[in-house]
C-alpha cells in the first residue's frame, strides 16, 4: 500500500532517518528564500526519496554516484549524501566502490574528487566518534 500522507510529512520521515539536523541546516536559506526548507524536504525527500520501488540505501548510493559523476562542484552535497548513505546502511567500502565506478562515466578527475570527499567525510566522522 502506498503512503498517501502529504509529501512534506513523508519527507520529514526520511530526513529523520538520514539527518535529523538537515531542516535546521537548510533553514538558513529561508531568510533569503522563504519556504526553501519545506520545498526541499517536500520535493527531494518526500516526492523522490520516499517513493516505493527502491530502498533508501539504494537511493542514497545512486545519489552518491550521480553527484560524483557531476564532478568537483558538487563536493559539499556529495559529503552530505555520503553521510546520508551511511545512515541508510551503506558501507564505506560500497561508497568508495561506487565513487570509483563513476570514473567510467564522469572521468578520473571526478572520481578522484569523489574519493577525496569520501575520505575527508570518513575522517570527520571518525574524529567526531566517541572514543571506544
Amino acid at each position: 500500500m502506498s503512503d498517501t500522507r502529504p509529501a512534506l510529512d513523508r519527507g520529514r520521515d526520511v530526513v529523520a532517518i538520514l539527518n535529523p539536523a538537515l531542516e535546521d541546516m537548510l533553514a538558513g536559506y529561508d531568510a533569503v528564500l522563504p519556504g526553501f526548507t519545506e520545498t526541499m524536504v517536500e520535493y527531494a525527500y518526500g516526492r523522490h526519496y520516499a517513493r516505493p520501488g527502491l530502498d533508501l540505501r539504494t537511493r542514497q548510493i545512486a545519489t552518491v554516484a550521480a553527484l560524483t559523476a557531476l564532478g568537483g562542484q558538487t563536493g559539499p552535497q556529495l559529503a552530505i549524501n555520503i553521510r546520508h548513505a551511511l545512515a541508510a546502511g551503506a558501507t564505506r567500502t560500497e561508497l568508495l566502490e561506487v565513487i570509483y565506478q563513476m570514473a567510467v562515466y564522469g572521468g578520473m578527475p571526478a572520481a578522484i574528487n569523489g574519493i577525496n570527499t569520501a575520505l575527508a567525510t570518513f575522517a570527520d566522522l571518525d574524529a567526531a566518534a566517541p572514543a571506544a
